[in-house]
């Protein structure tokens, strides 16, 4: 190993892929000096800790696509991790419901893509079927999906960034450093921090929202941008919280990445309901009016998010109003529990996904993680990466060691 550099790996984002991937590599090769960077002053802050803890299945994705293959294997990894580890986690299985004919075709779809991928226990379930699983939930046709579960996704990071640690006593996570630059010299790299450089031989760039610009400081040319998207949570009423036994789920419609607005009870106990899905003009912005002028001025004059924006206008118009609106959300819930009411639902939790999206407008659907030089830049990360976190950082970790010739 080159001693010259303060670590050999660099791992940019404390979240849970980037925390994954310090854990597989620390564990494939406890040698090496591994840093995580985090820019605020926790872990697993932004889309870890903001999404609705729920352990994917596999079912909606490209069959052999990565997002298939990854999430059905994390998936496993996740469990047994959990168990492991005494992370509360529950396999509590959801279903999907169609309340209307013409979602009918994209169920039979989602069944056969199930099927496709191997999940494991999925069945067609009848109106009756649906009412004994969910009896407020009211439908025409469903899905059940039983190898769907919950868990806490930041006691996962925590716990692996704790492995990380006592692998290698050199092994170290710096929280409060932000990665503002690169010195790229012929044998090492200084990233350069707010806390001063770090140096490195070689860098994984897991930033999330921020992955597009951290790939652009190390020269990357890509032909996608990060848009970030806003999803706005209700939490149900304590009172209410017996309409909705576990996870509950609409057809979502094809042409978009997101599963529609759902219910999904928490590991930790209560229900929550969402998310809509709009434009954020913060790349962080977790409140309705959350505004940065840079994040907004680079998402809306690039090409694709106009062109996104030009293709979808209706269907962002319905969710902006949705968003705004508590009766047209209620509205939404109540397709699928009907005895839902705006007094049941107090505002809850919020979160933004980093969307990958193309120069032609089109939502880069499956995971990108590319190299670069001396480093591996993961590029789209979307839902289910929290899930197939575990076996993300597995392709990393053989993509690194073939790349950096570890």
């Amino acid at each position: 190993m080159n001693h010259k550099a303060d670590f050999d790996i660099v791992i940019i984002g404390g979240g849970i892929v980037g925390l994954a991937t310090a854990y597989k590599i620390a564990l494939s090769r406890p040698d090496i000096r591994l840093a995580v960077l985090e820019k605020e002053s926790q872990l697993a802050g932004h889309q870890t800790g903001h999404n609705s803890g729920v352990i994917h299945s596999g079912l909606y994705y490209k069959p052999r696509s990565a997002k298939a293959k990854t999430c059905t294997d994390g998936r496993k990894q996740l469990v047994a991790f959990a168990k492991q580890f005494g992370i509360p986690y529950e396999i509590c299985g959801k279903i999907i419901v169609a309340t209307d004919p013409k979602e009918l075709p994209q169920l039979e779809r989602i069944f056969n893509n199930g099927i496709q991928n191997g999940i494991i226990g999925i069945q067609k379930i009848s109106p009756a079927e649906i009412k004994q699983i969910e009896p407020f939930c009211t439908g025409i046709a469903g899905i059940k999906v039983p190898c769907t579960g919950i868990i806490d996704f930041v006691a996962v990071a925590n716990k692996l960034a704790e492995l990380v640690q006592r692998q290698n006593p050199s092994n170290k996570i710096l929280t409060s450093h932000k990665v503002i630059g690169f010195n790229k010299r012929t044998d090492c790299t200084d990233v350069l921090t707010n806390q001063g450089a770090v140096s490195t031989r070689f860098v994984v760039n897991g930033a999330g929202l921020f992955s597009d610009r951290i790939a652009r400081l190390d020269g990357v040319n890509m032909k996608m941008r990060i848009v970030p998207f806003r999803g706005d949570y209700y939490d149900l009423k304590k009172e209410a919280e017996g309409k909705v036994k576990n996870l509950i789920y609409p057809v979502p419609d094809p042409q978009f990445p997101f599963l529609g607005v759902h219910f999904t009870r928490m590991v930790a106990g209560g229900v929550e309901c969402g998310p809509n899905a709009v434009f954020s003009f913060k790349r962080e912005g977790y409140g309705k009016l959350d505004f940065n002028f840079t994040d907004a001025w680079e998402s809306l004059t690039y090409t694709g998010t106009l062109k996104l924006f030009f293709k979808n206008w209706r269907y962002g118009l319905g969710e902006y109003t949705r968003a705004f609106s508590k009766k047209l959300f209620v509205r939404q819930l109540q397709r699928l529990v009907p005895s839902i009411q705006g007094a049941d639902l107090t505002p809850g939790n919020s979160g933004v996904r980093a969307q990958a999206v193309g120069s032609d407008g089109s939502p880069i659907d499956d995971f990108v993680i590319e190299p670069h030089g001396n480093a591996i830049h993961v590029l789209n990360a979307p839902s289910p990466a929290a899930t197939a976190s575990l076996a993300i950082a597995d392709h990393i970790s053989k993509m690194a060691g073939e790349q950096f010739k570890l």
